[in-house]
């Protein structure tokens, strides 16, 4: 299989694409303005202990206070515990000075999730500093490969002082003792600045922040699936090659700077791909069609057989039109990063062997996902019930607000994110037609954006290109309706 990482970067927004065999996979995107801060570890001040909930505020520099449940504290093991639970009172008080790293995003109104079992990764490994445990993932099945990995990271600890626990990572799969042996050295080096960091910062303040998105892509990617990474920033092409030369050589010739006048995403259709995912109805090749419906409890995925009217029966039609519908699932689960609970409603099926078949296909197809996955059962109304792990907001989420309009009932993107696809596009056309400007026709609020807090990008396009260009607001525009007309 056929697989290429592309990686889009502009001054407001990076963005990385999964594509196998020509098919956009995953798309991950990370603003500047709202950039994650999973993994990050700050140092903060309990402003509030909850006993009724056992858990506690503290204040991070966020604009919302961090939540730390009493599960998520490290209690250091003393004789004559026995196991006991802890209290929250035991653990926290008000004004107590903790550092904490974020394991869940801040998502809509509720701030980020704490916890002070403190880890920094590697390619290879997770340190955890505060304890004394060696674990592998699960996700490496193979039962001589996880003893050869174990046995090999005890003789690379064999000597060492430093004390803490480890994890093995999917990615360790293969890779030779010595690998793992850098690997120890730069967490231990990694974690000795963290630390002493932490001690000499004041409260609210940031210890360390993880990795930024085109670089994490290259640490937690496995190798083996990936055969071209392409960039299209000079100076992140030369951070992603020195970033391969020290955690993963093998990948430094497989990086390469994009310079054509074409945009990355438009070679790929990856621009166009973005664009169906926020849509509601997803069109299957036989004629059928998803329809999947995201709400804040749960996401409803529903199966159609549309204009398919199949070559034998009604029975065969049907289970042809959800056998192909669970590869087509499975990818919108990944390009739109859907979490939590889902419940798919297939086509009703009379025979069990059929929807034995089903649900084996579903499960296949849902095994090649980064994210956890599991299929839970199949209800009595026939319905698929199924979760994944949710890490940061969906690409709906990300891209979209409420409408104003319809008061929430449907979505429609961001003006933000209309301005950077009006600058993308600008940058397109400027390599396409030889005039003297561009005029941009667009929703006020759009206008107003692009002459307000965009006015340095649309600046630093015109320097760019060398063309004037210039904006007109058309009231009667949706806020993602613009026109760009050549001048």
């Amino acid at each position: 299989m056929s697989s290429e990482i592309l990686i889009n970067i502009t001054p407001m927004e990076t963005r990385v694409a999964l594509v196998e065999n020509g098919v956009l996979q995953d798309v991950m995107v990370e603003r500047t303005s709202s950039r994650g801060i999973v993994g990050n570890i700050y140092k903060g001040k309990v402003v509030r202990v909850l006993p009724g909930m056992q858990a506690a505020f503290v204040d991070i520099g966020l604009e919302k206070a961090g939540f730390i449940h009493v599960d998520d504290i490290h209690k250091p093991s003393a004789p004559g515990d026995n196991g006991a639970s802890w209290d929250i009172v035991q653990c926290l008080r008000e004004g107590q000075s903790v550092v904490a790293q974020v394991i869940k995003d801040p998502i809509s109104t509720k701030g980020a999730r704490l916890s002070t079992r403190l880890t920094v990764s590697s390619r290879y490994l997770v340190y955890m500093p505060e304890v004394d445990h060696l674990g592998i993932s699960q996700r490496i099945e193979d039962e001589a490969e996880r003893e050869r990995l174990i046995s090999g990271m005890e003789q690379a600890l064999t000597g060492m002082e430093t004390r803490g626990g480890y994890i093995i990572r999917t990615a360790a799969e293969g890779v030779d003792v010595e690998e793992l042996g850098k690997d120890i050295q730069y967490l231990h080096r990694l974690w000795s600045h963290v630390h002493d960091k932490a001690g000499q910062v004041q409260a609210p303040a940031t210890v360390y922040e993880d990795l930024p998105l085109y670089l994490r892509s290259m640490r937690d990617m496995p190798q083996p699936l990936v055969e071209k990474v392409r960039v299209d920033s000079g100076e992140a092409y030369a951070k992603l090659c020195d970033f391969a030369a020290q955690f993963n050589p093998d990948m430094v010739g497989l990086i390469e700077c994009y310079s054509a006048d074409r945009p990355l995403f438009y070679l790929y259709g990856v621009e166009d791909e973005i664009s169906r995912a926020l849509e509601k109805k997803v069109p299957l090749k036989s004629g059928g069609y998803l329809v999947i419906d995201q709400t804040e409890a749960m996401t409803t995925i529903d199966i159609n057989t549309g204009a398919f009217v199949g070559k034998r029966n009604l029975e065969e039609t049907i289970f042809n039109t959800n056998l192909e519908a669970t590869a087509t699932i499975a990818r919108q689960l990944r390009l739109r990063n859907l979490g939590g609970i889902i419940i798919i409603d297939f086509i009703d099926m009379q025979d069990p062997e059929h929807r034995r078949q089903v649900l084996r296909a579903l499960e296949k197809a849902l095994s090649r996902d980064r994210a956890k996955t599991a299929v839970v059962s199949v209800s009595e109304l026939g319905l698929v019930e199924m979760t994944r792990k949710r890490t940061s907001e969906s690409l709906g989420q990300l891209l979209c607000e409420a409408c104003p309009v319809c008061d929430g009932k449907g979505s429609l993107k961001s003006a933000e994110t209309v301005c950077y696809e009006i600058l993308r596009e600008l940058l397109r056309e400027a390599r396409t037609f030889e005039c003297e400007g561009f005029l941009v026709l667009a929703a006020p609020v759009v206008i107003d954006r692009l002459l307000d807090e965009d006015s340095a990008y649309v600046a630093d396009l015109e320097g760019f290109v060398g063309r004037t260009i210039q904006f007109r607001v058309e009231s009667m525009y949706s806020r993602d309706q613009y026109d760009i007309i050549p001048i």
